[in-house]
């Protein structure tokens, strides 16, 4: 996995614990150099990779297995 997906999923992770809080998060805009299609690509690949985490992995970015697989579940196209 590389380093950003890694950042990725501990951003995601925090927005989830802010939500469970009552605090509304607002989601970041593509990366400056990634197209909206490579972006697309890009969510698709990482949301793929986070059903193969084990337990360990999870809870060293702080989700749950419930948070990993509603996050896994989403389309490319949502945030």
């Amino acid at each position: 996995m590389s380093g950003f997906s890694d950042v990725r999923l501990v951003l995601k992770s925090q927005e989830l614990q802010a939500e469970q809080h009552g605090v509304r998060v607002k989601t970041a805009a593509r990366p400056k150099g990634f197209t909206r299609w490579q972006w697309f690509w890009h969510c698709l690949r990482t949301r793929r990779q986070l059903c193969g985490l084990t337990e360990e992995q999870l809870h060293d970015i702080g989700m749950t297995a419930e948070q990993a697989q509603v996050e896994a579940m989403k389309s490319f196209w949502q945030r």
